[in-house]
């Protein structure tokens, strides 16, 4: 049986379409494992998964007050990066040590974990990079998602790809001392590329989202796989509580709002506009706090305070929703066929906060910096009342629930590597 090796880390959001992924290979005649780190142990092993350990210090790091700091854009960057140099190394050895044992016979890396273009390497096997990003294949369609766009042209939009070296630059010096000291392998330049391998070959790439969502570029190249999304669905004994179940029938449809693990230390302060945003409008709401998520107390009758459930589960129930931007939770909401209001704080959430403007299926988004009261009072009076949001929300939803992009990755991966 080919073994599959699966190497993510980062939040929930980097994690959960990588098991949905897993559950297919396996489920089509694969062995599958996934590294991740150990704080996420208990759900991939929920879905039936191996696990395969890695150290938690990096979650434990961007759940700490360095790490919030950070998130809200302020300063102590570069003393994070001196904690999170060492702990990179870590991880790189801890990606080694098991991949040692299972002996994987293709390995899927998300590229945040760092090591699997390079343990690949080392065993001799086919690597996919994949994310749910396009951030690695220059385009002249649009400039590197991580930067804002800038009316430059096509040659422009290409040139940018070229900073994507500038990403994985500051790690290499850690890269390439677990290169030549532990993997026996040469160094690599500073700006090297993933995208190639060692004998000049293209790295076949998997990218997560759907083209329904953001169009496939012309100028893609064959190796290139736009996917669809890799949707992981509820377990089927879960259930709400009781006291959302009864929130949820008290009346008209809310509207989510959540903004994942990205609230750092302003949580008050967020939960406080949204609350009076909600009053504003009229709106019912089921704000999510979870992991790093708002704090709010004394909520009035019409909003609901939820620590989590799935958004496969709840976002139908929604009348809209309101998010980060995090690439799962847009996925999720335009599932659901819902307009969809984006608060992004940084990374690749501006991103995807345009492209559903663009595609006219959710409000102008609202940079985290720049939410107000009335900003978001009118995006989401929009999101409710705008009919034709609504409608176009609606056929994209529908277009999303009748793709099957993990059978879509399957083929791709199974004509390099039969199971």
């Amino acid at each position: 049986m080919t073994k599959v090796l699966i190497i993510t880390i980062g939040t929930r959001g980097d994690i959960q379409p990588f098991i949905a992924l897993g559950k297919g290979l396996q489920a089509a005649g694969y062995e599958v494992a996934l590294q991740t780190p150990e704080s996420y142990r208990s759900f991939v092993e929920g879905y039936g998964l191996t696990y395969a350990h890695m150290g938690n210090e990096f979650m434990a790091l961007i759940d700490s007050k360095e790490g919030k700091a950070a998130t809200d854009g302020t300063s102590g960057k570069l003393a994070l990066m001196k904690l999170v140099m060492p702990m990179m190394r870590r991880m790189l050895d801890d990606e080694w040590a098991f991949a040692q044992d299972f002996k994987p016979d293709v390995l899927i890396h998300h590229p945040k974990s760092l090591g699997g273009y390079h343990i690949a390497e080392k065993l001799g096997i086919p690597v996919f990079i994949s994310l749910a990003l396009p951030l690695y294949t220059p385009t002249s369609a649009y400039p590197v998602p991580v930067i804002p766009p800038l009316p430059l042209g096509g040659g422009f939009n290409r040139f940018t790809y070229r900073l994507m070296g500038l990403a994985t630059a500051p790690y290499m010096g850690v890269i390439n001392e677990f290169r030549t000291t532990v993997l026996g392998l040469p160094k690599r330049g500073r700006f090297a590329s993933e995208l190639i391998k060692p004998d000049g070959q293209p790295v076949p790439v998997l990218y997560a989202y759907s083209r329904h969502v953001l169009p496939v570029p012309s100028d893609y190249p064959p190796e290139v796989n736009v996917t669809g999304y890799w949707f992981l669905n509820q377990t089927p004994d879960w259930q709400p509580s009781a006291e959302l179940a009864r929130f949820l029938d008290a009346g008209k449809p809310p509207v989510y709002i959540g903004f994942g693990s990205m609230s750092g230390s302003k949580a008050e302060k967020r939960a406080e506009i949204v609350l009076a945003a909600l009053a504003k409008t009229g709106q019912r709401g089921v704000l999510a706090s979870g992991w790093g998520g708002m704090k709010a107390s004394n909520l009035p009758e019409n909003v609901f305070m939820l620590d989590q459930a799935p958004h496969d589960w709840l976002f139908p129930r929604m009348a809209a929703v309101v998010h980060h931007g995090g690439a799962g939770t847009t996925a999720a909401g335009l599932r659901a066929g819902k307009p969809t209001v984006i608060v992004p704080f940084l990374a690749d959430q501006p991103f995807w906060g345009r492209v559903v403007a663009q595609a006219g299926i959710g409000s102008t988004p609202i940079p985290q910096n720049k939410l107000t009261v009335d900003n978001l009072a009118n995006a989401i009076s929009a999101a409710v009342n705008d009919g034709e949001m609504r409608r176009r929300a609606e056929a994209v939803g529908e277009k999303l629930r009748a793709e099957d992009g993990i059978q879509t990755a399957i083929d791709a991966i199974r004509r390099i590597v039969p199971a």
